[in-house]
């Protein structure tokens, strides 16, 4: 698999994960689900400069915020 094709793949999985998250936050995960978009604004940008370097890393550290908190709120869940 190519880098392209790589980030493309990983953009949409985030798309999809995102869709996971409760439609209410605490005000902290909320901030931490902010930075998580900004880095998912931040890949598609080095993405369309084809810095596939940069935009590997940036989707990687919207993936872990987003886990972050999926992890956290599926604990939290009765």
């Amino acid at each position: 698999m190519n880098q392209s094709t790589r980030i493309t793949k990983d953009i949409t999985m985030f798309e999809e994960n995102r869709k996971k998250l409760p439609a209410s936050l605490p005000d902290s995960s909320a901030a931490v689900a902010r930075l998580a978009e900004q880095y998912y604004e931040d890949t598609k940008y080095y993405y369309s400069k084809k810095d596939y370097f940069t935009a590997f890393g940036c989707i990687n550290y919207a993936h872990g915020l987003l886990d972050a908190i999926l992890k956290t709120t599926q604990e939290e869940s009765p």
